[in-house]
């Protein structure tokens, strides 16, 4: 059982929605228009921004390198939970696990602002509060991308 200090309250769930998309970037934009259908006034937009940004990155790292070379119809799953002070994205992919933290590492000295591609990583790590990237049972690899944030003045009446 958790304890909780004076007026501490635990997160609450909201919402959760799950999509499963082939593996492509022309699915990039179904995910999107599933994404901004979830959206709770209580977060506010600059939060919602990043993390549609966030999301638009994992997506894309999940068909470009993960996928890369696979079966087209190979899925990519996204769950989004949005709970009252933080907002959660997971993407599961098919394709070789790697290090994430030394991946990030490596890349934190690379920055090149006019190269084409390669930054996706760096700007989940700079938008999120938490990430993770773990192997799963089934051999898939998960992405969690954690964003805090405040509720909204709206949402304390």
């Amino acid at each position: 059982m958790i304890e909780l200090k004076g007026s501490e309250k635990l997160p609450v769930l909201i919402k959760k929605a799950h999509i499963r998309v082939n593996t492509g970037l022309s699915t990039l934009s179904q995910v999107l228009s599933w994404f901004a259908e979830l959206y709770e006034p209580r977060i506010p937009t600059s939060v919602w921004i990043r993390c549609q940004l966030a999301l638009a990155e994992g997506f894309t790292n999940a068909v470009r390198h993960a996928h890369q070379g696979k079966a087209p119809d190979l899925p990519v799953d996204i769950e989004v939970a949005v709970f009252t002070e933080y907002l959660e994205i997971k993407i599961w992919d098919s394709g070789d696990p790697f290090d994430l933290e030394q991946k990030i590492k490596d890349m934190s000295g690379q920055r090149d602002i006019y190269a084409p591609g390669g930054r996706g990583l760096q700007l989940i790590n700079d938008i999120a509060d938490s990430i993770s990237y773990e192997r799963m049972p089934d051999r898939r690899n998960c992405l969690s991308i954690v964003k805090n944030y405040s509720p909204s003045l709206n949402d304390q009446k």
